[in-house]
């Protein structure tokens, strides 16, 4: 499913956050540098952030030597999937969805950067 309750306390916030990074630096940056101010914006605003997560992928009973790596896990209960591209693709959503599944959270917002009015950039997933 690609929406969420907009009740969510932890997504609101994290939405919230993401509105002033882009508000202040606008589009067209790299994504690592909404990441970084993002993760900073969030923090001020009493969440917790870790950055680059790796989860460790499993196939028939074996962990795999590369696992997966989350831009973003926020109170250890969403994940963010950071973009800053044209076009948010339907493969852009899969990827987010996997990522929930892979790493057994049940909420996920996909943020594309790359737009006039974030509020055109925001994709909430929930599975």
């Amino acid at each position: 499913m690609l929406t969420a309750p907009d009740d969510d306390p932890v997504t609101r916030t994290t939405i919230g956050a993401a509105i002033e990074v882009h508000r202040v630096l606008g589009p067209g940056l790299l994504e690592s540098v909404y990441e970084e101010c993002l993760a900073e914006e969030m923090v001020r605003a009493g969440l917790a952030v870790r950055r680059q997560v790796l989860v460790p992928i499993k196939w028939r009973g074996k962990e795999l030597a590369t696992p997966l790596k989350l831009d973003v896990l926020v109170n250890d209960e969403v994940i963010l999937e950071i973009k800053s591209v044209e076009e948010v693709l339907k493969v852009h959503k899969a990827q987010l969805t996997s990522y929930l599944r892979l790493a057994g959270k049940k909420r996920g917002l996909l943020l594309n950067f790359h737009v006039a009015y974030l509020k055109d950039g925001i994709t909430r997933c929930v599975v």
